[in-house]
């Protein structure tokens, strides 16, 4: 895939932050960057269980939220607008132990004022984990 010189950029500015980020803090790793489409994965480990072994439904939340907000500002001109979460829903559906958990997000509406973002969390067997949705804001920056 051949990616434009805009979006390329933009994505080497989101790495260069990233490792102070509570993405990094839970081992998220970003695998697609794309308008369309952002996936990234996450270990399910001592960082993203709750204390009975299990995913964190919070940390689902977390890559969720990450994926849609990642998704939503590459489609936005980021010298003029802010992307900020609104709203956000999960429906945890299988728990998972150990290995890992892949998101992907879609873009379900890309307005002016307000984006929504489909989130699928899969485990290693690519059965579906977690469905979330998130509503964020598009914000002029001041």
């Amino acid at each position: 895939m051949t990616m434009n010189p805009g979006l390329a950029s933009k994505i080497a500015e989101l790495k260069n932050g990233a490792s102070s980020s509570i993405e990094a803090a839970i081992g998220i790793e970003f695998q697609h960057y794309d308008p369309e489409r952002v996936v990234a994965r996450m270990p399910v480990d001592q960082r993203t269980r709750q204390p009975f072994g299990l995913l964190h439904g919070g940390a689902s939340v977390v890559l969720a939220e990450s994926l849609a907000s990642v998704g939503a500002w590459l489609n936005v001109d980021e010298k003029n607008f802010h992307v900020v979460g609104i709203e956000i829903n999960a429906n945890h559906l299988r728990s998972v132990r150990d290995g890992y958990v892949t998101g992907t997000g879609l873009p379900i509406h890309r307005g002016r004022s307000t984006q929504v973002w489909e989130v699928r969390i899969e485990n290693d067997q690519g059965q579906l984990v977690c469905i979330s949705r998130c509503t964020l804001a598009v914000v002029a920056k001041a």
